[in-house]
């Protein structure tokens, strides 16, 4: 078995994808595998093959999805390489031999196992993001800079600020995903980006948390205000903002 694997990237993946099947072309689908690196423990007798970005051949891999299968069927392609879970990248090689096979009708194959791996990747992504875009809280640096820390399990900050960009077309703001070390920039007036950060970086952005503005504390008393004791129900607020969501949201700061 000759496994494939690149580093968690958009480019990185697609090219991945593009060595695997054309390597799968000689030796049949079944022979190769890929993984998003690292990969914590090999295997013993399989080959291990680490694939550098080429975005020629990125390209290539994202233009033959949207023209021989859908735009759509290349959205889910897209939030599926968002995904954190291990056998991601595999799970979209799948998909596509499928996409390839039947076409743009592929996402009504519910019954095809890979299709429904598939959708439930975009799914858990989706989710996730809109989950943030309620949650995501801003603090502003002198009135310049609004910054906002977030953990997402998925790597959803770019879907993220595609939300604020429409909301906040005329401010300088990032969202820092503090578990990958990256952030999604917005310049005033201009189009998002993804910036990989340095240690220095991040641990200079890090000390932003420690800013305190008057919308801070005005939003603190708003939460303490519109609550009433008497229906309190901290099972329906864990389900409905849990815990481990909750590290960058102000209002649960209170007291710290």
């Amino acid at each position: 078995m000759k496994i494939f694997t690149c580093q968690d990237r958009l480019e990185d993946i697609m090219t991945c994808i593009y060595d695997a099947w054309a390597e799968a072309l000689r030796i049949g689908h079944d022979q190769v595998q890929l993984r998003k690196e690292p990969v914590f423990q090999q295997t013993m007798f399989d080959e291990y093959i680490h694939v550098d970005r080429d975005c020629g051949k990125a390209e290539k891999v994202i233009r033959s999805i949207r023209r021989d299968i859908s735009e759509e069927a290349y959205l889910d392609v897209y939030y599926a390489t968002l995904a954190v879970q291990e056998d991601a990248l595999q799970i979209i090689y799948n998909f596509l031999r499928v996409g390839f096979a039947v076409g743009k009708t592929v996402l009504e194959q519910y019954s095809n196992p890979h299709v429904m791996r598939m959708l439930e990747l975009r799914r858990r992504v989706s989710n996730e993001s809109h989950h943030f875009r309620e949650f995501a809280r801003f603090q502003s640096m002198d009135n310049q800079v609004y910054v906002s820390h977030l953990e997402p399990k998925n790597d959803v900050i770019m879907l993220v600020g595609r939300h604020f960009a429409d909301r906040m077309p005329s401010e300088y703001w990032m969202i820092i995903d503090d578990n990958r070390k990256t952030a999604c920039v917005h310049p005033k007036d201009g189009s998002n980006y993804l910036r990989y950060l340095t240690d220095s970086e991040f641990e200079t952005l890090r000390k932003t948390e420690d800013y305190e503005d008057s919308y801070t504390k005005m939003w603190r008393t708003f939460f303490q205000a519109i609550a009433i004791k008497e229906r309190e129900n901290y099972v329906c607020q864990r389900n409905l903002f849990p815990i481990w969501k909750r590290k960058h949201a102000v209002e649960f700061t209170i007291g710290k």
